[in-house]
């Protein structure tokens, strides 16, 4: 496997590249290959089989992009996914929900934990698992928020319908007396100012996405396939409305998208 191979991420749409952002912050030195699933988005209220099938599809054609790890960029999908299609592949492959899981584990005073996350992440149970694993003493409280998805991928990120709808999901975890709130989807953390605003600062806000960056950096170092090369040449993919997600990429990343190209994914059999 060659070191200066790129990195393969993948999500149902716009959210994944939080954790593209982290990835260019914290380990600049290496190329990215995105793919976005604009035209099957939300994965959140899909069947954990129908996520399987849109994620296998995902990691053959990133494969022929000839990358040398994936970050599946989708708590969803790192909720129904990851376990099954990292056996079928001969490349290291993580997701954003462990990472996310172990930090609000640790950063939490009074053992009270919230996650906001869509509706399929929320029934897998997989961040009360992962965090009772760590400490069987917290207390693990879950909130699907279906509209935050579709909100983020039409723009609406400082909209008073946002701030408004963040109010009435976050209102039942408030009544917990959480001290920490995981944003258990890649879309979330670009409502990060208008959940914070919702739930005060003595709520720390966990971003998976900055998790996953610190993980990918470990793995690479662990199987000395990091790069070494200062160039990068990242790569946008989309199965639907690339100019549209090209402008929003632009809006979110440190460096230019200048071009994003469609792709057949359903061809990826």
């Amino acid at each position: 496997m060659a070191s200066n191979a790129p990195i393969g991420v993948f999500d149902s749409g716009v959210g994944g590249l939080t954790v593209v952002r982290e990835i260019m912050r914290q380990i600049p030195n290496e190329t990215i290959v995105y793919f976005g699933d604009t035209a099957r988005v939300p994965y959140g209220s899909k069947s954990k089989e129908t996520v399987t099938t849109y994620s296998r599809q995902i990691i053959k054609f990133l494969q022929t992009q000839e990358v040398k790890a994936i970050v599946i960029a989708c708590n969803t999908a790192s909720a129904f996914a990851l376990e099954t299609v990292k056996d079928e592949i001969d490349i290291p492959i993580i997701g954003v929900v462990k990472p996310g899981a172990k930090v609000a584990a640790e950063t939490t005073q009074n053992g009270k934990i919230g996650i906001i996350a869509t509706e399929g992440t929320i029934s897998s149970g997989i961040y009360n698992e992962l965090i009772t694993k760590i400490n069987p003493e917290l207390k693990v409280y879950g909130k699907a928020c279906p509209l935050f998805v579709p909100l983020v991928e039409e723009g609406l990120i400082d909209d008073p319908i946002t701030l408004e709808m963040a109010s009435r999901y976050i209102k039942e975890l408030q009544e917990y007396d959480i001290d920490t709130l995981v944003l258990g989807c890649t879309h979330y953390p670009l409502l990060r100012h208008t959940i914070q605003k919702v739930v005060g600062d003595k709520v720390n806000l966990i971003n998976p996405a900055f998790e996953t960056a610190v993980r990918l950096r470990e793995l690479l170092l662990q199987k000395n396939i990091e790069s070494n090369t200062l160039e990068t040449n990242h790569k946008f993919y989309v199965s639907d409305g690339a100019e549209k997600f090209k402008t929003f990429a632009n809006t979110i990343l440190p460096c230019d998208v200048a071009t994003t190209k469609d792709v057949n994914i359903e061809q990826y059999k």
